[in-house]
This record gives C-alpha cells, sequence and structure tokens, in this order.
C-alpha cells in the first residue's frame, strides 16, 4: 500500500501547519501556542481534548466504530531548541535565540495529519489516544507526562513514535527490538585542592594538576573497563579552573556527560566515577565533590511492538525500505520513560535527500515537508491495522 489517498490530499494542509509551527517555536514547557493549536484543531475535527498533562502537554481522544476496548498510544513532541536560526525562507523563525532546529514541528504536524484523516474514516475498531509532548529537549516532558496519570488515565495496549532522520534516505524506516538509543547522564566534579602563588606551587594543591589526572583517569572507563561490545561514551564537556596567570585557584570543575545502552552498565559506569573521583582525591590528600545526575534512560523498544509497527511501515513505504538491525544511536529521547511505563516503539523515519542535508541541531536545518504523508499514513495503517473493524 502506498501512501494514503486522502492524506496524500492533506499534504498542503499538513505542510502549512508544519510551517506555521515552525515560525513560532516555544522551548521546553513554554509550548501554549502550540498547544493551543493543536487542541483547536483536534476539537474542530470532533476529537475529545484534555489539556495541561504534564505542564504543557495534551490527549486527544478519539474512539472508533464498535465497543472493542483496544487501545493505542501515539506520540509526537512539539519543542524547539534555544538556538538562532540561519535559514532566509519565508517560514523561518519569527522569534530571536528560538528554532524547530530537530523537526518536532514536522513530527506534531504528522500525527494532526494522521488524526484529521482518522476522525474522518473511523476506520477502526477502538480508541487512539493521540499524544502531545512538552520538552523533549532536555525537559523531560515524557516522564512529566507519566508522572501526571498518562497512562492511568489514558490506557494504551501500545504506544508509539517516531523522529526524522536527515542522515538516512528519504522514505526509509529505521528501527530495532531492544535498545535503540542511549541514556544521558552528567556528572560534575568539583576539585578542592589549596590555592596559592603560581611561584611556589609546594604550598599549594594545584587542582589543575589533580584535574588533569582525572580527565585522563575518566578516559580508561570505556576504554579499558567496558567490554569493547558494550556501547558507552564518557565525553568531559567542561573543565573550569583559574582565575589569573600567576595564581593557583582553589578549586576546578569537570563536567562529562554519560552515555549507556544498559542498566547494567550505566550503574557500573556511575560506580567508576565515584571510586575514580576517591582515589584520585585520597591520593592528593584532597577532596572531589560528585554531583552525578541521571537523565534519560536508554529508549529500549518491546519486541512485539517493533514488529508491529514495522509492519505497518512496510505497509506504506515496502519491505525493502525496512532496516531492522540498524546500529543503536548513542543520542538520548524522553519517549525512553512512556517505554519503561507502557510496551512499545520507537522508529526513525529517513528524510535526507538533495534539498535536506543538514542534520538535527544545526541552524540551517528544516524538516522534509515530503515525508509528512508518509508519516501520517504510517500511523493511520497502524491503527487499522492493529484495531480493525470486525
Amino acid at each position: 500500500m502506498p501512501i494514503y489517498n486522502r492524506i496524500a490530499e492533506l499534504h498542503d494542509d499538513m505542510q502549512a501547519w508544519r510551517r506555521d509551527i515552525h515560525q513560532h517555536p516555544e522551548l521546553c514547557f513554554e509550548e501554549q501556542r502550540t498547544a493551543e493549536v493543536v487542541a483547536e484543531k483536534l476539537r474542530s475535527w470532533g476529537i475529545e481534548v484534555h489539556e495541561g498533562i504534564g505542564i504543557t502537554g495534551l490527549v486527544g481522544v478519539l474512539k472508533g466504530q464498535g465497543d472493542s476496548t483496544r487501545t493505542i498510544g501515539i506520540r509526537a513532541d512539539m519543542d524547539a531548541l534555544p538556538m538562532q536560526e540561519l535559514n532566509e525562507f519565508s517560514h523561518k523563525s519569527k522569534i530571536d535565540g528560538k528554532m524547530h532546529a530537530c523537526g518536532h514541528d514536522g513530527h506534531t504536524a504528522i500525527l494532526l495529519g494522521a488524526a484529521k484523516y482518522l476522525s474522518e474514516t473511523r476506520n477502526f475498531d477502538g480508541t487512539i489516544h493521540f499524544i502531545f509532548q512538552p520538552a523533549e529537549e532536555g525537559g523531560g516532558g515524557g516522564d512529566a507526562m507519566v508522572k501526571d496519570g498518562l497512562f492511568k488515565r489514558f490506557p494504551c495496549d501500545g504506544v508509539y513514535g517516531l523522529h526524522n532522520m536527515p542522515d538516512k534516505p528519504y522514505g526509509t524506516i529505521h528501527l530495532r527490538p531492544g535498545p535503540l538509543m542511549a541514556s544521558a547522564d552528567m556528572v560534575e566534579m568539583t576539585v578542592h585542592g589549596k590555592g596559592g602563588h603560581a611561584a611556589h606551587p609546594q604550598f599549594a594543591k594545584d587542582p589543575i594538576a589533580i584535574g588533569v589526572q582525572l580527565y585522563t583517569a575518566l578516559q580508561t572507563i570505556v576504554a579499558r573497563n567496558v567490554s569493547a561490545v558494550d556501547n558507552a561514551v564518557v565525553s568531559v564537556t567542561m573543565f573550569e579552573a583559574g582565575t589569573a596567570q600567576n595564581v593557583i585557584g582553589h578549586s576546578a570543575k569537570l563536567t562529562a556527560s554519560i552515555r549507556t545502552m544498559t542498566a547494567e552498565i550505566r550503574d557500573y559506569i556511575e560506580d567508576r566515577v565515584r571510586e575514580i573521583c576517591s582515589g584520585i582525591a585520597s591520593a592528593h590528600g584532597t577532596t572531589i565533590d560528585v554531583d552525578y545526575q541521571r537523565g534519560y534512560p536508554s529508549t529500549v523498544n518491546h519486541e512485539k511492538e517493533t514488529y508491529i509497527v514495522a509492519k505497518a511501515a512496510a505497509a506504506i513505504v515496502g519491505e525493502d525500505k525496512i532496516d531492522l538491525n540498524p546500529p543503536p544511536r548513542m543520542g538520548s529521547e524522553d519517549f525512553s520513560f512512556m517505554l519503561e511505563a507502557c510496551p512499545g516503539a520507537y522508529l526513525f523515519l529517513g528524510t535526507g535527500d538533495a534539498n535536506h542535508v543538514h542534520k538535527v541541531h544545526h541552524p540551517e536545518y528544516d524538516f522534509n515537508d515530503e515525508a509528512l504523508s508518509i508519516g501520517a499514513s504510517i500511523w493511520a495503517q497502524l491503527v487499522e491495522q492493529q484495531m480493525p473493524r470486525s
């Protein structure tokens, strides 16, 4: 089955919705306008709307024909990034310092397109929950919605989400059962040394020298403590110390980003970071404070649901466009919180072509509107496949 004819007819509408959202980007938990636009459209199509879930999130509820108790959830994220857009096309951001550089405007338009089609046809028996989520970009909006009772109020037999991928060919689908994306943790390590005159280091405990040793030791965690077949990254991204060229400072701070695929490796790396900090501090007769903050967990697809959505996608793009064994990505995604609370799967939709070469989070990125009908058709096919009318 190719793209749904009715959804193809909606392409211009979806493009207009997407570009309007692109012009009015909103950051984490600020998505008031976007949520209002989405809610207004859903209501106009006869879809029941529940707002204020996870602060600025909302859920649209649509019941099909029949009395089936089957349910399905489909999620789109709505937030933008705090960065300046460098594009010059007519639908560029109207707000300085804010930009839809990750395609969440496209994800929202895709789900709206599917919602409009499904509201018109009702060619299913069951209940759909259209989940519009805030604050994916570091705010943990998925977690906020789950904690706000998302799946208690709107139970789902399965929940599904997608992300555009401009580094993959247009119209291809990439997903796998098990870990698909990494967890994202952060650690701040503050070395408390002893300040002094740069000409007399023997009277000081140089926090920079200690910090350099700490940096080097942290690199051995993945290189020498984690198996080569396990995916993990420890990246020290900030090293802050010193105030003058002739002064040995009193402290230094190192900040690191830590990415892992499994809970076991995640726990192990945290323990190892703490052990290294304790050992180096002891060796120098000083202290190192460790502020270890756990962020998004790994995005782990459930096996059954992975093959369910792969089947739906194959019906739209063809079996030859489905990759069920892509390498896991070390980026992170807060749809992971939903997958911890409910069975489901997440997929990547390839959007790369000659006119869309910039990766997400690039100041010249723009969502490929040609992919809107593909995404909406996949969601429509998933619903009709999983909740057929008797």
